[in-house]
Parts: C-alpha cells; sequence; structure tokens
C-alpha cells in the first residue's frame, strides 16, 4: 500500500524513492510484524485469558505438560495480524504473489481457528473431526493450485530438482493434486511439530528466512541467471510476505519462549504451514521445501513409522511421537530438545541455500 501511495510522490520528495526498493519494504515489514505483535499481543492473550480460551492437554502426554493445561491458545491471531497488517502496508498491492501468499494464510488460520472454537466449546482436545478438517485443508489447497495453474504462467508445472539447472518434468495437470498434497503435508507437519514452548515458531523462522532470501534471489533477473534458477518476474515481491512472517512469528515468539504464555493453535500453526507450503510452491523450490523444512519432515516421519511399527508389529519405535516428546520422555528438558531442533533447523535451512552453487 505504501509503494502505491507514497512512492508516486517521490517527485515531490526525492527520499520516498526507497519504498521502490523491495528489500526496504521487506525489511520493516519485518518491523511492522514484529511492532504489532508487541503493541497487540498483551491485549490478545489478556482477552484470550478472560475467554477462558485455554489449551486443553491430551492425557496421554508427558506428564510435564499437565502444568500447561489452561495456558492461553489462539496465539495464532497475534500472528495473523501481524502478518495481515504487515503485508497490507508493504507488499505491492498488484502484485498476484503476495495476494496469493496472503490469502492462503488468511484461509489456513481460518481452519485453524475454527478447529481451536470447537476444542474450545467441547473442552477436550479433539476439535474438528480429521475427515472435515481434512476436507477443508484440500479445499483451501485446491484453490490454491488451481490459481496458480491458471495465473501463474508456463513456469508453474515445471518440477525442479536441487542441484540441478533445468525442470525435469513438467508436471501439466498433475501440478494440481501435486500442489494440493503439498500444501496438506506441509500445514499438518507444522501443526505436528507446534508441540513444545517455541519449538514451532523457531523452525519457521529459519524456514522464512530461506524463504525470503530465495524469494529476493528469484525476482532479480540478474542474480537468477547468475545462479542458473528460474527466474519468475514479480516473485521478490514474496520477500516482503516472508519478512512479515518471520517478524510476526519473531513477535510470537516473545511470548511463546518457555515457561509460554500463550499457544499458537491451529490458528498459528496452520498458518504458518500455509505461509512456507504457498510460498514454495510460488518460488518453484517444492523439493527443496523437504530440505528448508527438514524438522518438520523428520516430525511427521516420526509419527508415520510409529504407526506402521505398532499396526504391523505391535511394537513402537519411539516412546511416544512426534519425535521431539520421545527426546522429552528420555529424560531432554523441553528446553533442550527445543534448541538442539533449532539448531538442526538452522543447519537445514543452510544446506538448502548451499544448492543455489551446486549445480
Amino acid at each position: 500500500m505504501f509503494k502505491e501511495f507514497v512512492y508516486p510522490l517521490v517527485q515531490y520528495f526525492t527520499p520516498f524513492n526507497v519504498f521502490r526498493y523491495i528489500t526496504f519494504r521487506a525489511a520493516y515489514a519485518a518491523v511492522t510484524a514484529l511492532l504489532v505483535c508487541f503493541v497487540f499481543g498483551p491485549s490478545i492473550i489478556e482477552m484470550l485469558r478472560r475467554k477462558k480460551m485455554g489449551e486443553e492437554i491430551r492425557g496421554d502426554g508427558p506428564e510435564t505438560h499437565l502444568s500447561k493445561s489452561g495456558t492461553p491458545t489462539m496465539g495464532g491471531l497475534m500472528i495473523i495480524l501481524a502478518i495481515t497488517v504487515s503485508a497490507v502496508l508493504w507488499m505491492n498491492v498488484r502484485n498476484l504473489y503476495a495476494w496469493v501468499g496472503l490469502l492462503t494464510i488468511l484461509a489456513f488460520g481460518a481452519i485453524g481457528f475454527i478447529d481451536d472454537m470447537l476444542k474450545h466449546r467441547r473442552r477436550n482436545s479433539a476439535g474438528m473431526r480429521g475427515r472435515i478438517k481434512l476436507f477443508g485443508q484440500i479445499g483451501v489447497s485446491l484453490a490454491v493450485a488451481l490459481t496458480l495453474y491458471h495465473g501463474g504462467g508456463a513456469h508453474t508445472t515445471l518440477l525442479y530438482l536441487p542441484f540441478l539447472k533445468q525442470p525435469v518434468l513438467d508436471l501439466s495437470w498433475l501440478y494440481i493434486p501435486f500442489a494440493v498434497l503439498l500444501l496438506v503435508s506441509t500445514t499438518n507437519a507444522v501443526n505436528l511439530t507446534d508441540g513444545l514452548d517455541g519449538l514451532a515458531a523457531g523452525l519457521v523462522i529459519m524456514a522464512g528466512l530461506t524463504f525470503t532470501v530465495l524469494a529476493y534471489l528469484t525476482g532479480r533477473v540478474d542474480y537468477a541467471e547468475y545462479l542458473q534458477i528460474p527466474y519468475l518476474v514479480g516473485a521478490g515481491e514474496l520477500a516482503v510476505l516472508g519478512l512479515g512472517v518471520v517478524g510476526a512469528a519473531i513477535g510470537f515468539l516473545w511470548y511463546n519462549a518457555h515457561p509460554a504464555e500463550v499457544m499458537m493453535g491451529d490458528t498459528g500453526s496452520l498458518a504458518l504451514g500455509g505461509a512456507l507450503g504457498v510460498m514454495a510452491l510460488m518460488l518453484k523450490k517444492e523439493v527443496l521445501l523437504i530440505v528448508i523444512g527438514g524438522v518438520f519432515v523428520i516430525e511427521v516421519m516420526s509419527v508415520i513409522i510409529q504407526v506402521v511399527s505398532y499396526r504391523r508389529r505391535g511394537k513402537r519405535v519411539f516412546l511416544m511421537a512426534p519425535l521431539h516428546h520421545h527426546f522429552e520422555l528420555k529424560g531432554w528438558h523441553e528446553s533442550k530438545v527445543v534448541l538442539r531442533f533449532w539448531i538442526l533447523g538452522g543447519l537445514f535451512a543452510i544446506l538448502s541455500l548451499s544448492t543455489l552453487k551446486l549445480r
């Protein structure tokens, strides 16, 4: 919005020229999101506390988590507010990528909000019925996939692999179910990982920073040509959204650090998962997302392995799944688990960026 209304005034005040630069707007999108969390965070937490929107803790989880029962949840409202305000103020409102990204975040956040509200009303951790929740996620993902398929350009259906310069396959219409699967998987992966104070927020910060770098490089013809990655006109605007997500996650982490004052709930985890998934789709980094979100992938795989092993052999591989609970039950303090998973998240982020030169 600032670019639309302030930049034209550059003829009267030269310093307004800075609003044309993505780097300037992206940096201030992060600052804006952070300030929104700082200014409105306490009020949102207090509102959730007054309405008794407390977390319902699973009875079969680690005993150390029982003390968290009643901690305000739906803190994802803070995250969504911060992302929305920063994006609308600083992104180019004429850019398709920016709007698809923001609306995807809002749509998945809405599904999470309904789920959290049902948990509150029913006073248990069940929430929305699994099948209905999945259909909702598929519906949003299908809308995103169709929008990109019909409006994203010829490059949309091309599949790129890390380390290779050229696309390996044109998915054609198969891009639609592929995109749906990716979005649903990513949102659920972040949702599964959101089990410890600060864990999901910290990992999203690292993944968001990675996507911000990739968006900026992909949207610059000179850098894209030098690195031999696909150049996508307008994709640089995703750097604004990416740093908005990062700023919101950092602001939320201020209140979510152990011991958490508020939890993001499905409202936040599905919205953040949607942000990572849709950026991967629009930047043509669908396969690289496996590396960028390596910890999320590990968490999901631990659940799959646990379920398959128990059904086929009657034995569990881990003390509890997802994996972060396994290490808790082995005696690691919650903060140690979170910090070490953050370290792994940082490692995966570095590895993913290194693929830009290994081609």
